[in-house]
């Protein structure tokens, strides 16, 4: 197996290092694992100076083609606590983790808030931010600061609950990429009329007829723009506007945080351009 093998290949780099005792103890810190960017984020937020973070996923990275590196084994092997989302997203986790070693407790976030069903985007969601930073917040003992940003997030969600309310229903209609916004569609009463690339990973390969078919929804529903992901490759999206005479708007943060490497600076990138490829007004 290829995690396997990774870490057999750095197994002089850890050291003999079982555990994270030793190296969490020195400087007083919590070590986090996190899976995902938007993991790291709140942990980072919610447990300040009590915890040292490490996120296994890069700025700009796509978790659905993610494979391990050595440097990742050495991070869950010295960990005091993995956070893993949950889904299809991470669920390469498992394997490193058994073959790393060490005595990490792995929590799997989206599980713990009770995010159920298939879509394992529950960011999308403020609400399951807001229950996701409370379990941080009684992990770390930082309750304090998990109140405080959560209502942080109980604010942008407020604006954009507002923002999307302002917009004709008739207008608020999401195609994207890869159906990574169910969760945001739930919340905000957006209806996703589609995808370019069929189901929730980015491996998937649409078909001559999923694309004609798309094209001819956009066309019937009148939808004038479909929108990108940044870390996704903008080709075939470009062509399905040219095709469905619509235009492409701004980049989307589907999985990654964009260049701010914040959650609240990406959730409020993403309504914003939503909006104005609805055609809203509304300021965020």
């Amino acid at each position: 197996m290829r995690i396997v093998l990774i870490v057999l290949g750095v197994s002089a780099l850890l050291g003999g290092v079982t555990g994270c005792g030793d190296d969490a103890t020195s400087d007083g810190k919590l070590r986090v694992v996190a899976t995902t960017v938007q993991l790291g984020d709140f942990a980072r937020q919610v447990g300040g100076h009590r915890v040292d973070v490490d996120t296994l996923l890069g700025a700009g990275t796509d978790p659905h083609d993610f494979e391990p590196r050595p440097s990742h084994a050495e991070a869950v092997a010295k960990a005091d606590v993995v956070l893993r989302s949950g889904g299809e997203v991470d669920e390469w986790l498992d394997d490193l983790v058994e073959s790393a070693g060490g005595d990490a407790e792995v929590t799997v976030v989206g599980e713990r808030i009770g995010a159920r069903g298939d879509d394992p985007h529950w960011w999308q969601d403020p609400r399951n931010v807001i229950r996701a930073v409370d379990l941080l917040g009684r992990m770390f003992d930082t309750v304090p600061r998990a109140r405080a940003y959560a209502e942080k997030v109980r604010a942008l969600d407020a604006e954009i609950a507002r923002c999307m309310e302002s917009i004709p229903p008739e207008r608020r209609k999401l195609v994207t990429n890869h159906d990574a916004f169910g969760w945001f569609a739930a919340r905000y009463d957006v209806e996703v009329l589609g995808s370019i690339i069929p189901g929730r990973s980015t491996s998937a390969q649409p078909s001559a007829r999923d694309v004609r078919e798309l094209v001819e929804a956009i066309r019937r529903e009148r939808v004038e723009t479909i929108f990108p992901e940044s870390a996704l490759d903008q080709r075939l999206e470009e062509a399905v506007a040219r095709d469905a005479g619509a235009k492409v708007g701004e980049p989307l943060y589907a999985d990654t945080l964009g260049p701010t490497g914040t959650y609240l600076a990406a959730l409020r990138h993403d309504a914003a351009a939503m909006a104005r490829g609805f055609g809203g007004s509304c300021d965020l």
